[in-house]
């Protein structure tokens, strides 16, 4: 049984659906779709106040191991299949008997072991999850994109809102990029497709990557490059989850992409200080300060970082120090217009709540 009906705290869809039969979710084992399976069954969203519907979850994972896990995580309620999405015939097991189901398309690779398989991931295998939408008769596909399509703002007053032109940051934002096309052409071609674009995201469920974030901040290890007064758009992982079950089912969003995000971007100098404070406050020891890098270094990252993705190789800790110095914020007015989304969580409390998921895992920051 699933908390199907999506409302935030009495605001309400102006047009919601009723919520299908079956809902697919493709990439169950990561950061987010972790949080969906767990919100879609346990009812661990803001939606927690809805009637229970008889909806069935399903959930695609790379391994057999993340099966486990992921069975754990949601108690038994979920059908798993394991495979590669990009493969028809794993696709076609997980869709089977699901016509009018509505699909959370949230598998991709964000920093991966080669170049290539951005493109084996996050292009083949969303059009091998279109071409089986098609074939299962599905009723809505959400496709989970990125910041990455459009890169950072061209200034840095500027605010990312509805239609901006495609400028891709490297081969992630290409492959997303391509990825979103496919959606928005079998949109066209009548596959009902909505787009949901997240920055980066924090809380429960989190990968090593942000544990790491964690540590090096109570450390006085994480670099703030150049000034600091950079903005990013960021989103606690329960607002995300909130925004994609409203533009699961919301009408008008048919077609259409958003924003989903906190309610405003933080500076980069602001990330670190709350994240360093929110340590603190959970009795974490914090110590040293923040060092300060020229902002020459990341410009010089992102070089080095493309000239390395050319030539097939992929170094995370270069990729993200070219990213350190950019503004990349969004603007979430249309979710909230047309999505009804309100998100509740801002970056302290979301922090905190962050460090608590850890502790109650015992994972050491």
């Amino acid at each position: 049984m699933l908390a199907g009906d999506v409302r935030r705290h009495g605001l309400r869809m102006s047009t919601p659906r009723t919520p299908p039969d079956t809902i697919v979710v493709t990439g169950a084992a990561g950061w987010l779709g972790s949080a969906l399976v767990d919100a879609l069954s346990n009812g661990d969203n803001h939606a927690a106040d809805a009637a229970p519907r008889s909806s069935k979850l399903r959930a695609l994972v790379r391994q057999a191991t993340d099966a486990d896990t992921l069975h754990a995580l949601a108690d038994g309620r979920v059908e798993i299949s394991v495979g590669d999405v990009a493969d028809p015939r794993t696709l076609d097991d997980l869709l089977r008997d699901t016509r009018d189901a509505d699909v959370l398309h949230c598998a991709g690779v964000i920093h991966p072991r080669r170049v290539r398989d951005f493109e084996a991931v996050n292009v083949a295998g969303t059009a091998a999850v279109i071409a089986a939408a098609r074939r299962a008769g599905v009723r809505r596909l959400v496709h989970i994109s990125s910041n990455s399509p459009f890169g950072a703002n061209p200034t840095p007053a500027d605010t990312f809102r509805a239609e901006e032109p495609f400028n891709p940051y490297l081969g992630y934002g290409r492959s997303k990029m391509r990825a979103e096309m496919l959606v928005c052409e079998a949109h066209g071609n009548g596959l009902e497709t909505t787009i949901v674009r997240p920055p980066w995201f924090y809380g429960p469920h989190q990968p090593a990557r942000q544990t790491q974030f964690f540590r090096a901040l109570r450390r006085g290890r994480f670099p703030i490059v150049g000034d600091g007064h950079n903005r990013r758009s960021m989103v606690y992982i329960e607002n995300l989850v909130d925004g994609i079950l409203c533009a699961q089912l919301e009408e008008r969003a048919a077609g259409r992409a958003y924003w989903i995000a906190d309610r405003r971007p933080y500076e980069m100098r602001e990330i670190v200080e709350v994240t360093r404070q929110a340590l603190a406050d959970e009795g974490l020891p914090v110590s040293g300060s923040p060092p300060t890098l020229p902002g020459f270094l990341a410009d010089w990252a992102e070089q080095l970082d493309g000239m390395l993705q050319r030539r097939g190789r992929y170094v995370q800790e270069l990729h993200v120090l070219g990213e350190m110095n950019k503004t990349i914020a969004c603007d979430i007015s249309r979710a909230e217009v047309d999505l009804g989304y309100a998100p509740q969580v801002e970056l302290y409390d979301g922090m905190r709540k962050s460090i608590r998921w850890c502790h109650e895992r015992g994972i050491e920051l």
